[in-house]
C-alpha cells in the first residue's frame, strides 16, 4: 500500500472512530477543545507511523490510547499537581496498559457523555448543532456550512464560541443524573431531530433533501438508543426518523422535484428502514408508560407506512394521534399538521376552518406550509384562484430553489383547471 492509499484509509478509519476517540479523551481532560486537539496529535502520529509500520489490527483501539497517554502527559505538564489528579493519571495509566481488548468497554458511556456535552443548554440551539455535527458526527466545518447554507467563517466561529462557553461555564463532562437528565435529554432530542429535519427538507439551496445530515441524525439516534435503552422517547424519535429516511428515494424526481406523499412509488420505500423504525416501536410498547410527541409523530409515520397505497391510508386513526399530540406537544405546526389529517378523513372544509383559524398566528406568519395547506384544500374545494394566490404566496416565503420551482408549477396548474 502506497503512502497516499495509506493517507486515505487513515481519514475513513478517523471518521469512523474521531467522535469515541474524542469522547474518551474528554472524559480524561473535561474540556471538549482540549480533547479534540489531543485526538487529532494522535490522528498526526498515526499519519506518520502506519505508512511504515502499517495499519494496526485494531486501529481505533490505537488511536485511542495514544491520544489517551498525550492527556495524561497533559495533566502531568500542567502539574494540576493536586495529588488527586496524579491520582486520576496513575489509575487511567494502570488500567490502559495497551490493553486493546478493553478499550471498547466504556466507549458507549463516553459517547454519550459527549453528546450530553454538545447539546448542554448553556449553548445556543445553533451552537449545539454545529459542534455535535463536528465532534459526534467528524463532518468537516465546510461540509456543516454548505449543509446549513451559512459561510464556513460563520460555522468555525459558532464551534470556537461553543467550546470556549463550555470552558468557560466550567460544564463537566457528564452524564446528568435524576430529573436533570430527563431536562437535558429533551435538549439532545431537539438537536438531533432538528438536524435530521434540515436534511429531510432543506431550509434553502438547490436541493430539496440533504441525506447526509438526516443519516448522521440517524447514527446518533442509534447511539442514544444503545446506551439509553429505557427511555421511550430516545426510541420515539428513532423510530420517526428510520420511517421518514426510508421515504427518500421516493421523494424526489429525475430532476431532484420534490414528490409529495400521496404521490410516491411506495415500493421505493426502504423495507430494511421501515422494519427498524417499527422495531424501535415494539421497544417503547415493552418499556410501557404514556407517548410522549415524538413517539406519537412515530405512529403517525408509521400509519402511513402500513399503507400499501395512498387511499388506503388509516386517516382516521391518523387524525386520531394528532389529536393527542396537541395534548402532549401543543403548537401552531402540529395544529397544521392536524388540519392535514382531518381534511383527509372528514373532507377538506373541515380542515379549512382548523387552517383559517391559524392565519393570525404570528408564529406562522412567514412559514411557507400554511398557504400550502390552504392552497390544498382551496383546490379540492374547487377555488382555484384562491389557490393559485396560495401557491404564489408560499412559493415567496421558501428559500429553497426545487420547492420554490414546485410551488409557482402547481400555481399555474390550478390557473390551467
Amino acid at each position: 500500500m502506497t503512502t497516499c492509499e495509506t493517507h486515505r484509509t487513515i481519514e475513513g478509519i478517523w471518521t469512523v472512530e474521531s467522535a469515541k476517540i474524542i469522547a474518551g479523551v474528554a472524559r480524561i481532560v473535561q474540556d471538549v477543545s482540549i480533547a479534540e486537539d489531543l485526538s487529532q496529535e494522535a490522528l498526526v502520529i498515526a499519519l506518520e507511523k502506519w505508512p511504515e509500520s502499517g495499519i494496526p489490527e485494531k486501529p481505533g483501539a490505537w488511536l485511542m490510547t495514544v491520544a489517551k497517554r498525550r492527556a495524561i502527559d497533559l495533566l502531568r505538564r500542567n502539574k494540576l499537581r493536586d495529588q488527586k489528579y496524579v491520582e486520576i493519571s496513575r489509575n487511567i495509566e494502570s488500567k490502559m496498559k495497551y490493553d486493546y481488548d478493553s478499550i471498547d468497554e466504556e466507549i458507549n458511556d463516553d459517547l454519550l457523555r459527549l453528546i450530553f456535552t454538545t447539546c448542554h443548554s448553556v449553548l445556543s440551539r445553533e451552537s449545539r448543532v454545529a459542534l455535535t455535527l463536528k465532534l459526534l458526527c467528524g463532518l468537516k466545518t465546510v461540509e456543516i456550512a454548505q449543509a446549513f447554507l451559512v459561510s464556513e467563517s460563520t460555522i468555525a466561529q459558532r464551534i470556537v464560541r461553543a467550546k470556549r462557553t463550555l470552558s468557560a461555564s466550567k460544564v463537566t463532562i457528564e452524564v446528568p443524573d435524576g430529573p436533570e437528565l430527563l431536562r437535558r435529554l429533551s435538549s439532545v432530542l431537539e438537536v438531533i431531530y432538528l438536524m435530521f429535519n434540515e436534511g429531510y427538507v432543506a431550509t434553502g439551496g438547490e436541493n430539496w433533501i440533504r441525506p447526509t445530515l438526516c443519516y448522521e441524525a440517524i447514527r446518533l439516534g442509534r447511539i442514544l438508543a444503545e446506551v439509553l435503552p429505557g427511555e421511550p422517547e430516545v426510541h420515539g424519535l428513532l423510530a420517526l426518523m428510520e420511517i421518514q429516511a426510508s421515504r427518500f428515494k421516493a421523494r424526489i424526481g429525475t430532476s431532484g422535484e420534490p414528490i409529495l406523499l400521496m404521490d410516491q412509488n411506495r415500493a421505493l420505500w426502504d423495507s430494511l428502514l421501515i422494519h427498524r423504525g417499527f422495531s424501535a416501536l415494539k421497544r417503547i410498547e415493552q418499556i410501557g408508560g404514556s407517548y410522549g410527541p415524538y413517539s406519537l409523530q412515530a405512529s403517525i409515520a408509521a400509519c402511513h407506512a402500513r399503507a400499501r397505497t395512498a387511499s388506503e391510508t388509516d386517516w382516521q386513526g391518523i387524525s386520531a394521534l394528532y389529536d393527542a399530540l396537541v395534548q402532549v406537544a401543543p403548537s401552531p405546526i402540529v395544529e397544521l399538521n392536524r388540519a392535514v389529517a382531518i381534511s383527509m378523513a372528514y373532507g377538506p372544509a373541515s380542515g379549512l376552518v382548523i387552517v383559517d383559524a391559524l392565519e393570525d398566528d404570528p408564529f406562522l406568519k412567514n412559514y411557507h406550509l400554511l398557504p400550502v395547506v390552504r392552497g390544498d384544500l382551496l383546490v379540492k374545494l374547487g377555488r382555484n384562484e384562491e389557490a393559485c394566490a396560495e401557491f404564489k404566496r408560499a412559493a415567496s416565503f421558501t428559500q429553497n430553489k426545487q420547492e420554490r420551482t414546485f410551488l409557482l408549477k402547481r400555481a399555474t396548474d390550478c390557473v390551467k383547471i
